[in-house]
């Protein structure tokens, strides 16, 4: 075997040329068990919609996901995409689009928010993991200001896997958490704040700076890479989807090559 060989089997990256503008990374979820995802922003909503159906058809195994959609994707989403019978789940709360059949969840991640206003990153997460076969459980307006909102739900936290909890203003929620639960804590700041929480630097300096053991913390607004990380959690802890993103053969669609 030749050293590009060895190199080609251990990097195991098969791409998909999508048009002119994008190469999928349609091996990634069996070689880190997280598949690629379409991040809106930046993107035209056709080239959105033409991503969505080309990780469906050359990933088969997976539901496809785009985060941050535009007004124009989350509008089209259903009637382009459900042509051909597939579920096609559209969140406005979370700008996500989804299209396939979710597979069986598998273990536990909480997802807290501190306030009504972190809805849209927590369900970015909740999504993202419903992707992953991870289950959930959202428990929504909980943060410090009234904390007694949050003691009823602790035996549920300490039934997860892993808790995610979603904060923005002074970000304290997460160091409350981790002082309560076994579980791995997974702190998600968000721009939420008014003008010192400087678009929710001051919730990720108060989590990054967190006395409590046991909390990571991911960027500013990033439900999808909090969601990614309990994902590989619940993998360690029940084993990889029975799936595996083994391939399979792929759909033939309109654009693209190998």
């Amino acid at each position: 075997m030749t050293w590009s060989a060895d190199l080609a089997g251990l990097l195991d990256c098969e791409t998909y040329r999508a048009g002119d503008f994008a190469r999928l990374d349609t091996s990634r979820r069996r070689r880190t068990g997280v598949p690629e995802v379409v991040f809106a922003p930046s993107k035209t909503p056709e080239q959105t919609l033409r991503l969505l159906a080309g990780l469906r058809a050359r990933d088969p195994g997976s539901p496809a996901l785009a985060t941050r959609c535009p007004d124009e994707v989350l509008d089209a989403a259903a009637d382009r995409l459900g042509e051909t019978g597939e579920p096609v789940r559209v969140d406005r709360v979370a700008r996500t689009v989804t299209v396939g059949e979710l597979p069986l969840p598998r273990g536990l991640v909480a997802v807290l928010t501190a306030g009504t206003g972190d809805l849209p990153v927590a369900r970015e997460a909740v999504n993202t993991l419903a992707v992953l076969g991870a289950g959930t459980v959202l428990v929504d307006d909980v943060g410090v200001a009234g904390i007694g909102r949050l003691f009823p739900h602790v035996p549920r936290l300490r039934e997860a896997d892993c808790v995610l909890v979603v904060a923005g203003m002074d970000g304290a929620l997460p160091s409350v958490v981790a002082g309560l639960v076994r579980a791995p804590v997974v702190g998600v700041p968000t721009s939420v704040g008014y003008g010192v929480a400087a678009g929710g630097l001051a919730a990720a300096a108060t989590m990054l700076s967190s006395c409590a053991p046991g909390l990571t913390v991911v960027n500013i607004d990033n439900g999808f890479g909090a969601a990614a990380h309990a994902g590989k959690i619940v993998d360690a802890v029940h084993g990889a989807s029975p799936d595996g993103g083994r391939p399979r053969p792929a759909a033939t669609t309109a654009d693209g090559d190998r």
